[in-house]
């Protein structure tokens, strides 16, 4: 399994903007084949930061979602919105239970 974090650092003025983009793009991307899962959520501790939460079901999944067309143009629309450029982690895993 393929786990993602991703960090955006919001202006605020664009929150709104910024949300409605996040939920547009990790509620299109659970539709696609080899998601486990994919949510988006603010930092309880920083009301500017918001995280995303990515399972894939292997690296060829994340790829595809990668070079999907709506990822690239949510990645396009999101920056410009930011007070720093996102950051992306990404993992691989086992289940250990």
């Amino acid at each position: 399994m393929i786990i993602v974090i991703g960090t955006a650092e919001a202006r605020l003025e664009h929150m709104d903007r910024i949300m409605a983009l996040s939920l547009e793009h990790v509620r299109r991307s659970r539709q696609e084949p080899g998601c486990l899962r994919h949510d988006v959520s603010v930092d309880g501790e920083h009301q500017a930061r918001l995280v995303f939460v990515e399972y894939w079901k292997d690296m060829d999944a994340l790829n595809a979602h990668f070079a999907v067309p709506a990822s690239q143009a949510f990645i396009k629309d999101l920056t410009p919105l930011l007070a720093e450029p996102p950051t992306l982690e990404v993992f691989q895993s086992d289940a250990v239970a």
